[in-house]
């Protein structure tokens, strides 16, 4: 038997936009309808080719998965990542190009993929085992497993509509990861669980991994897409930009691109990407204490701060706004908000124009490649800038300066490289 279960030949998605306007409209007749015909579809025929605007989801896409692979895939946004897994889940067409699959595959790829929500959990599962082509045998023999690793056995023969998100995602998540597909297309779900459920769902999807079943695992998490996937696919404005099984290389470049110099310490607000009435970012940047800007790259003896300029139109006291700060590698070192402190010494933010800065220590971090990223939303009720999904960011990149001490002139190992003070005691003095 061949080791290769997925191919996919110059694969290509097309969705048509239909650009029209939206003037106010007022009620017609049918008589109006009627007379006003030969004229709306001469402006139609008129108009078609301006109107329509063609968007290639994905664009000549080829690449192969053996038997057994963990293939992570990964992109900005927009990417072209979904529409890929919907095409390999056979649950849209692509425009042209050809997939060959050779095994089940079972998705989960939005909450609940596949259930019906009138019948119940208990009904859902079989229901799914069958789409699977699973006997029902097959299905009752894995039964209790997918309960009791759901954990929702109390609301078994309730209809899934009255499932909360969690309840949905605990009982989908379980059902796609026993029901022994031979290829299991997961996109970015694990987010509805809590903490606890996710890190139980990525030991899952690693013993899924080991047990030889293929995996493909779309996630804006790359400490999970490394520690998961042994080849990564990062995927821009629907084409593969890189696929290799150095899965920490994709990342970076998925991350980091080519832009490691100064310019990259910046960012200006272009568009309405990031408007909002609370906190709407027109700058992040890195600088001095005074704000002036600073070389790229810098010393590790050197402070570096964090500035976010922003205008503010509407006041709201669980506005929270900080950065977070990334290795090369995606490993998420901490988050750091202007609400860290007590309430009272927390940085006055009033209507107008603001600046928030935040100083990051000197001797804290090592030689390297840092993302910092800014984040912010109303706590507990909505993220404005979420991390690692949507979020503006800027590059610092530090090299030198490592220790006083003529040892040290290379980079230490670890991600940080503090100084500290030490003192030496003698016996009788």
């Amino acid at each position: 038997m061949s080791d290769l279960i997925i191919s996919c030949r110059d694969l290509s998605k097309a969705y048509k936009l239909s650009h029209r306007g939206t003037g106010a409209k007022r009620y017609k007749t049918l008589r109006d309808d009627l007379m006003a015909l030969p004229r709306r579809l001469w402006q139609l025929a008129k108009r078609h080719q301006s109107s329509v605007e063609t968007l290639w989801a994905l664009k000549d896409v080829s690449f192969e998965v053996k038997r057994g692979e963990v293939l992570g895939i990964i992109g900005r946004n927009g990417a072209g990542k979904s529409t890929l897994l919907k095409v390999l889940s056979r649950i849209t067409d692509p425009s042209s190009g050809q997939v060959d699959l050779y095994g089940r595959v079972g998705s989960l790829l939005e909450v609940g993929t596949g259930f019906h929500p009138e019948l119940t959990g208990r009904e859902n599962i079989f229901l799914n085992g069958a789409i699977l082509g699973m006997r029902r045998s097959e299905i009752a023999r894995r039964f209790d497993e997918i309960v009791a690793f759901s954990e929702v056995e109390k609301f078994l023969d309730t209809p899934v509509k009255r499932f909360s998100s969690g309840m949905y995602m605990r009982l989908a998540f379980a059902v796609a990861a026993h029901l022994d597909p031979e290829i299991m297309v997961i996109d970015e779900v694990l987010a509805v669980g809590d903490a606890d459920f996710q890190k139980k769902c990525l030991g899952k999807m690693k013993e899924v991994g080991n047990s030889g079943r293929t995996v493909l695992f779309v996630s804006h998490n790359m400490n999970a897409v490394e520690a998961l996937c042994n080849r990564a696919l990062l995927m821009d404005s629907g084409r593969v930009r890189q696929d290799s099984c150095d899965v920490a290389s994709v990342i970076r470049e998925h991350l980091f691109g080519a832009e490691t110099n100064s310019s990259a310490s910046e960012w200006h607000a272009t568009n309405s990407q990031f408007d909002n009435s609370w906190f709407r970012p027109v700058r992040f940047f890195l600088g001095d204490e005074n704000g002036a800007r600073i070389g790229i790259p810098t010393s590790n003896q050197e402070g570096v701060w964090v500035h976010i300029d922003a205008e503010v139109e509407k006041l709201d006291s669980s506005l929270t706004v900080g950065y977070a700060i990334y290795s090369e590698n995606g490993h998420l070192l901490y988050w750091s908000y202007q609400s860290d402190t007590a309430p009272h010494v927390w940085p006055p933010i009033r209507k107008g124009s603001v600046r928030l800065s935040s100083k990051i220590p000197p001797r804290f971090l090592n030689e390297g490649t840092y993302r910092v990223e800014l984040i912010g939303g109303l706590h507990y009720r909505m993220w404005l800038f979420e991390p690692g999904v949507n979020a503006p960011s800027i590059t610092l990149l530090i090299q030198g300066g490592l220790s006083d001490s003529p040892l040290w002139m290379v980079k230490r190992p670890g991600l940080l490289a503090p100084v500290f003070q030490w003192n030496a005691r003698y016996e009788g003095t």
